[in-house]
């Protein structure tokens, strides 16, 4: 993100209205690889494949930010890859983390990785340090330590079922991994943030807090969340959660979170209240069948209707309920940004 960019995040996590109402989406290897025209090993194996494939979303619409900006990362693989799990990379497909926990007595020889050496991230880090004086050459700059969150991270290393299974009949195993996971993330937004001076926010990605109820939700999820989004000095507390967040909404606050993407099946207004509106929202249309199957009257209809109703649109980023999906084109995205843009005008 450039600092113009930065600012009004920052802007926006004030409370402040800003119009026309922002736009930004999350982008990554689900996405920018198919887009910019290359296969997803190549994006994944090649700085400058890495470096033009984002310098080509960034260009092609300055009208929006991308989140987290140049992200530097190898799907699902970069966090479970530092306990040892098996990663699979395919040529055009995402890659594949196996799980390393087959018996719940396995837990018991895992230990905390470093994150300066174990597994992936390393190699981001030196991505990210390879193409720092080009980013900045851009005008932009590394805001964002980014890992995935801990229950995600578990269900790779379990399983998700196992995992979720876990959560009923073994608890003090469940939150011994729990634990030994949230002390390796919180190393790793550390290194990160000493690694690059201009970081000053965190994004913690976790779709599994979403298959948690309420109670499972107040054990397992939030004091571990809370560590994590309290561990660094920062400005921005980026959550993403696109399968169910009606447990988590109410609580996003008291962890910290100040910035939420969220599943397309939560209507803003809805979301709104459930938050308080204390956290700025990011979405809400349905990223793959609309955003990347749908036509451009399609897209504008579904733009309307996320925001009809809506009487304050504070605290409001306009994207989609996700990450960007595999096969949104061009058009679709500048169809997006026009009816954003065109509402605007007719108001």
């Amino acid at each position: 993100m450039n600092n113009t960019q930065w600012q009004l995040l920052k802007t926006i996590l004030s409370g402040r209205q800003v119009v026309p109402v922002p736009m930004g989406f999350i982008i990554d290897s689900p996405w920018l690889p198919g887009w910019a025209g290359i296969s997803v090993l190549d994006y994944f194996t090649n700085d400058d494949l890495w470096f033009n494939a984002n310098k080509k979303a960034i260009e092609t619409f300055p009208e929006v930010m991308f989140l987290p900006g140049f992200w530097a990362e190898y799907g699902m693989c970069t966090e479970p890859s530092a306990f040892g799990a098996k990663c699979s990379f395919y040529f055009n497909e995402l890659p594949f983390a196996e799980k390393v926990i087959d018996a719940i007595e396995d837990i018991d020889r895992l230990t905390v990785p470093n994150p300066k050496q174990d597994g992936l991230a390393p190699f981001v880090l030196n991505r990210l340090r390879l193409n720092r004086k080009k980013i900045e050459a851009m005008g932009h700059s590394i805001r964002f330590a980014v890992s995935r969150g801990p229950l995600n991270i578990a269900s790779f290393l379990m399983g998700t079922t196992e995992f979720l299974m876990g959560l009923r009949t073994d608890t003090e195993k469940i939150h011994k991994l729990l634990q030994i996971i949230t002390d390796y993330i919180v190393q790793w937004l550390g290194v990160q943030k000493k690694e690059f001076d201009t970081i000053d926010g965190i994004l913690i990605l976790d779709d599994i807090v979403g298959f948690c109820g309420q109670p499972d939700f107040a054990e397992f999820a939030q004091p571990y969340l809370k560590t994590i989004f309290g561990c660094l000095d920062v400005s921005v507390r980026f959550f993403h959660n696109d399968a169910d967040g009606r447990v988590c909404s109410r609580h996003l606050a008291q962890l910290g979170v100040n910035l939420f993407n969220f599943s397309f099946l939560h209507s803003l207004e809805e979301m709104k209240q459930w938050t308080n509106n204390q956290v700025v929202l990011l979405g809400n249309i349905p990223p793959r069948d609309v955003l990347a199957l749908g036509t451009c009257r399609q897209i504008a209809e579904s733009v309307q209707a996320a925001l009809s109703g809506l009487t304050d649109t504070s605290r409001l980023i306009l994207s989609c309920g996700g990450g960007m999906p595999d096969g949104v084109s061009t058009d679709n995205l500048r169809a997006f940004i026009k009816t954003v843009q065109e509402r605007v005008k007719g108001q």
